[in-house]
């Protein structure tokens, strides 16, 4: 099958070479041609435009930064809207708003394109191995007809419903992780003012109720060793979906006070110049406002981990 693919960041470029290695053949555009060298090593061919994807791919996956990037590709001058064929299927990787799907959808189905959104969560790490959760909204008959292809790129792909649905799948799912990171920053600033260390605290509510869920382990990634660069994942990019999340709330109406304190606190750390930083560097906030050190050296955090 041809296979076209768009975005070669730091998902993208993991989730293209996964789909080449599963034998599909693949043609392949981003904005930095030198991206991708490593998909074009193995077989992947070139195209100097998203309309030139789409004139040659049967169905095209984009991994882009957010809604406007995903709208210029799609709909801008040379984008896959000028290539697409009538049968062609568009799915969309990108974290993006399900309102924005569905004026897509609306727009490319006038030509006979599926569009479908189909957001990924995993992680760089993840993309790399292809242990990866797909969220697909749109047409079953399409996700049907596709699914060998998620499966080369992920391994947990799965049809939620109607177009927009994997983007709401998604938003949850990271604004649960974003408010959850906010009260991290508070509750860990109350114990280590009130006289823990850091690494004790951390050790001990590991084995708690809430700890053997493994809620408090990704800590340790980031925000105990104070190590925010080079980032997992940027906190530019972090505050641009609870942004989305927050403005799916608004237009149903639903009162979201938590998800607005950790806008204005992801807002706070961006207006700080840390956009490039990991998104957990908002957490560092509350030590300044709590007057805590937090950092424990990465080699006492292993031990503690090698300990379980």
């Amino acid at each position: 099958m041809k296979v076209g693919f768009i975005g070669l960041g730091t998902m993208g470029a993991s989730i293209a070479l996964n789909a080449v290695k599963g034998q599909h053949s693949l043609v392949v555009h981003d904005i930095n041609q030198d991206a991708a060298k490593p998909h074009l090593e193995i077989g992947a061919e070139w195209a100097a435009s998203p309309k030139e994807v789409a004139a040659q791919s049967e169905v095209v996956f984009t991994s882009l930064p957010g809604p406007p990037q995903v709208e210029e590709v799609a709909l801008g001058e040379n984008g896959l809207m000028e290539g697409f064929s009538a049968g062609n299927a568009y799915f969309d990787l990108s974290t993006n708003s399900p309102t924005v799907m569905r004026r897509l959808h609306a727009t490319m189905q006038e030509k006979g394109v599926e569009v479908m959104d189909a957001p990924v969560s995993g992680g760089p790490d993840g993309a790399k191995s292809g242990k990866m959760a797909i969220w697909v909204g749109g047409d079953r008959a399409t996700f049907d007809k596709y699914k060998a292809v998620l499966d080369t790129m992920g391994d947990a792909a799965r049809y939620i419903g109607p177009i927009g649905a994997g983007s709401i799948a998604k938003l949850v799912h990271n604004l649960s992780g974003y408010i959850i990171q906010t009260a991290m920053a508070e509750t860990f600033t109350m114990g280590v003012k009130a006289g823990l260390e850091p690494d004790a605290l951390w050790e001990a509510v590991r084995q708690g109720a809430l700890g053997r869920r493994r809620s408090f382990d990704t800590l340790h990634r980031n925000y105990l060793p104070q190590k925010f660069d080079p980032p997992d994942f940027a906190l530019a990019l972090a505050r641009k979906d609870v942004a989305l999340a927050c403005e799916l709330g608004r237009e149903y109406d639903v009162p979201m006070k938590l998800a607005h304190t950790t806008l204005a606190e992801m807002t706070e750390a961006l207006n700080r110049g840390w956009a490039g930083r990991d998104s957990r560097v908002a957490m560092t906030l509350q030590n300044e406002r709590a007057g805590v050190d937090i950092k424990v050296d990465p080699e006492r955090l292993t031990e503690i981990l090698d300990n379980d």
